[in-house]
């Protein structure tokens, strides 16, 4: 099922429920300063308010169109008054387009839906680079120094993000979310077992063991 990933700074996002339509799974997340907290796969659409309380809403749009993540997101600036100034700052800033908040998970839903996010689909997704780790995602392939690392979907998944959030500890927890694993409960010890396989994966590619368990804390992947 294709994926919508719809990004909100507003805290009403971490109540919003996913919501499915014409093959389409429509999921909403919380977004900060620091960028998505979990994969980003496929369209993005993200609604910056105007004010936020650690940096303007200015700010956070120039900031998402400088991640990689979300760079082709369609970027919607939540705005407190229609202030033909204020329109035209966002715009500036980066935003495509705009709308009076408060928002809501129906509004929302209305805006993203009036456009055909398969026309929005991530670009900068086709092919991702890090250190010696490239992946490509039109070939679902992951490769380690030029050599390819045979990876199931949900490890590759899982490589996909870790390579988003290098040199960076992720709890067993996060991984989970992260990765969209909600429905049905995932235990937290499933996530050894993927490790386990993306570490097998990477030995046989050549790469050694670059992801690192901090104990009680969680896994690292890390990078030079």
């Amino acid at each position: 099922m294709d994926v919508v990933n719809i990004f909100l700074t507003d805290p009403a996002a971490d109540k919003m429920d996913d919501f499915v339509h014409a093959g389409r799974r429509y999921t909403f997340a919380r977004i900060s300063r620091e960028g998505p907290q979990r994969l980003v796969e496929g369209p993005v659409w993200a609604f910056v308010d105007w004010v936020l309380d650690d940096l303007a809403g200015l700010e956070m749009c120039r900031r998402l169109r400088s991640d990689p993540r979300t760079s082709e997101a369609h970027i919607t600036m939540v705005l407190e008054e229609d202030d033909l100034e204020d329109r035209r700052r966002a715009l500036k800033a980066g935003a495509d387009d705009y709308m009076l908040g408060p928002v809501d998970r129906t509004a929302v839903l209305d805006r993203v839906m009036a456009v055909d996010p398969q026309q929005r689909q991530r670009a900068v997704g086709q092919r991702f680079e890090i250190g010696p780790l490239t992946i490509d995602m039109a070939a679902l392939q992951a490769r380690w120094a030029g050599k390819p690392v045979v990876l199931p979907p949900n490890e590759f998944r899982l490589m996909l993000y870790f390579a988003e959030n290098p040199n960076r500890v992720l709890t067993r927890e996060q991984l989970i979310a992260g990765l969209g694993k909600r429905e049905p409960q995932i235990d937290a010890r499933t996530v050894d077992v993927w490790i386990g396989r993306l570490r097998r994966a990477l030995k046989s590619a050549g790469a050694g063991n670059p992801l690192r368990t901090v104990r009680t804390l969680g896994y690292v992947l890390d990078i030079p």
